[in-house]
């Protein structure tokens, strides 16, 4: 939780305890904190574009596009390693081999 959602969980905790010593139940505060909750929510999704019948299915293919994505930078990265690690030993072979003198065959 944020440090925003601490400071707005208290905010809502002492305006409760208000509104509870004023003569409101806790029940009743607690549901109209909830109604409030989801009204939030449903503006904000809203407001994203979520709100329609489609947004399940949008949300859920962009979680496939990112999951293809991370899986596309993970196989770049193994690639590139697997080339460095092959050009590194091709450099050793040929190092080897003008060291032992197999360079004079070639000629």
């Amino acid at each position: 939780m944020s440090a925003a959602d601490d400071h707005g969980a208290v905010v809502l905790a002492q305006l409760m305890a208000q509104a509870q010593m004023r003569g409101a139940d806790v029940a009743t505060l607690r549901a109209i904190a909830e109604e409030a909750g989801e009204l939030g929510a449903t503006r904000a999704m809203a407001r994203l574009g979520l709100s329609d019948e489609r947004a399940a299915g949008d949300v859920a293919e962009l979680r496939e596009l990112l999951t293809a994505w991370r899986a596309a930078k993970r196989s770049v990265w193994r690639g590139l390693l697997g080339w460095v690690v092959r050009m590194v030993w091709a450099l050793v072979l040929v190092g080897l081999a003008v060291r032992l003198g197999f360079g004079e065959w070639v000629r």
